[in-house]
């Protein structure tokens, strides 16, 4: 007896060495599946219908072809059948492979144990989807964090390439997050620009002299105390300080996929006249760069005046710079691109300040920031001048015609987003958009100040909040809440 128990207790030990990584309890749920590698989203291409087709990793947009079905296995404890928007397709490996790289596709749902998937904790929010069949997890093709890269199954580790966040799945500590944040963010913070990527919030905003600076960490709340980083500094005679407005975007260029990061700056000691709108390429897939110069973004044939605040649109394939300019008041316009540094024809006027809540202490529109859902394209823009407590937001709405044309582009009659006198924020404006990590919500970061008596200074502060969607398909900021109130964290962020 006492030789069987020893043999008994040698198998155990045996089996505990060898036994895989706890699978959460089942649970039927809807969710977007976030890869950690770049922060991209699980999808069926475009929606279609057809079986066979390879599921891709691409920027999450909220569309429904992002969203899967989680659907307990009948009799089973840990397994689940992942549906497609489509009806009765589901998650499946190509032919049952057990290799390397098999393709992940969508095929009619059949009950076998190649559209069954296990989920394997990571941490404290992240998860790894493995195949019953094989044992293999759902992994982009290479391991790369690039959008539109093909889904294949490979072995799985920890490694952020195979880790999901499943925003939907709430048991065990799952998705959702759960944190909070208080705003400011930062307390010198003008002009803000804030994007999520692979497991970090960048930031970046005016300095006002000749450097660059990042701040990045893996929460909101965390964001508010870690230090800025200097990533550039400016020597170019005719762009060598106050820089401001800086923005950077993920593009694909003639030169791959890098961030290239626009911003004002002009001739020293400052000089209105000379402003203008620059632009860097990073080496690589890091928002920190390291970065070199790339172009003066001027326009090919009417660099007569001053241009501010770029940023991007991409539309129909095409890509445009956006900004503001002056032509005796500051209207916007819209300029298109053959590539993320070169125009390819002159600016086009997009935008003219003419209702009265556009001309508060001067007639302006800048500050064009785009934010797209549902199939709708809208430019948020600012208004008024910014030295006055009544620096707002307004809305344009894309009509569908060519984006060149000011007539293409709806002006809403009223503000979306101003000041509160009860929250004690004034003049909020010179927004910017970006994804919740698991990218199921937008949020928009913005600039204000505390005080009616404030300005257009370095003062003013850095803040944060989730925007919803109206019935029509419109967005609605809200009012914004005042500094001190304890927010949600985005959906998807880590709890510690």
């Amino acid at each position: 007896m006492k030789r069987l128990a020893l043999l008994c207790t040698a198998a155990l030990a045996v089996a505990l060495l060898v036994a895989p990584a706890r699978s959460e309890a089942i649970v039927a749920f809807t969710s977007t599946a976030v890869n950690t590698n770049g922060g991209n989203c699980m999808d069926l291409p475009n929606g279609a219908n057809t079986n066979g087709l390879q599921l891709v990793q691409y920027a999450c947009n909220a569309g429904t072809n992002q969203n899967f079905t989680f659907t307990p296995v009948a009799g089973s404890a840990d397994s689940y059948t992942i549906g497609t928007l489509n009806s009765g397709k589901c998650v499946d490996v190509y032919g049952a492979s057990t290799a390397d790289n098999a393709t992940i596709i969508q095929w009619s749902c059949h009950g076998g144990t190649n559209q069954q998937w296990r989920l394997t904790a990571v941490g404290t929010s992240g998860y790894n989807i493995v195949s019953v069949s094989s044992g293999k997890c759902i992994v982009p093709s290479g391991g790369v964090a690039t959008s539109n890269t093909g889904l294949v199954q490979l072995a799985c580790s920890t490694a952020t390439s195979r880790v999901w966040r499943l925003a939907g799945f709430t048991s065990g500590g799952g998705g959702g997050g759960g944190g909070t944040f208080t705003n400011p963010l930062s307390l010198h913070g003008p002009d803000p620009w804030l994007t999520y990527y692979s497991g970090y919030y960048y930031l970046a905003t005016t300095t006002w002299n000749n450097t660059i600076t990042m701040r990045k960490a893996t929460t909101l709340r965390a964001l508010a105390t870690a230090a800025d980083q200097v990533i550039f500094t400016l020597s170019r005679p005719n762009g060598a300080g106050t820089m401001w407005a800086p923005e950077f975007h993920l593009l694909t260029g003639p030169n791959g996929t890098r961030w290239y990061l626009y911003y004002v700056a002009g001739q020293e000691p400052y000089n209105l006249g000379t402003q203008r709108i620059h632009v860097l390429e990073s080496a690589g897939l890091d928002p920190m760069g390291p970065y070199s110069f790339k172009a003066d973004l001027l326009d090919p044939t009417s660099d007569n005046t001053w241009e501010l605040d770029p940023s991007i649109l991409q539309l129909n394939g095409q890509l445009y710079l956006l900004g503001t300019y002056y032509n005796g008041s500051q209207p916007l316009f819209i300029r298109p691109l053959s590539n993320p540094w070169t125009a390819s024809g002159t600016r086009h006027l997009l935008s003219t300040p003419t209702y009265s809540w556009e001309t508060v202490g001067g007639a302006v529109n800048e500050g064009a920031e785009v934010i797209q859902h549902g199939g709708k394209t809208f430019i948020a823009f600012s208004a008024s001048h910014c030295s006055t407590q009544d620096y707002k937001i307004g809305l344009l709405t894309w009509n569908g015609a060519d984006p060149l044309q000011a007539s293409s582009w709806v002006k809403s009659p009223n503000p979306i987003f101003q000041k509160s006198t009860a929250n004690g924020v004034y003049g909020p404006g010179h927004n910017g958009f970006f994804k919740s990590p698991d990218g199921t919500e937008d949020w928009i970061v913005y600039h204000a100040n505390s005080s009616a008596s404030g300005g257009c200074d370095m003062n003013r502060t850095t803040r944060a909040q989730k925007i919803t969607w109206n019935a029509d398909g419109t967005p609605n900021f809200g009012t914004p809440v005042a500094t001190g109130v304890t927010l949600t964290a985005p959906s998807g962020e880590p709890t510690s």
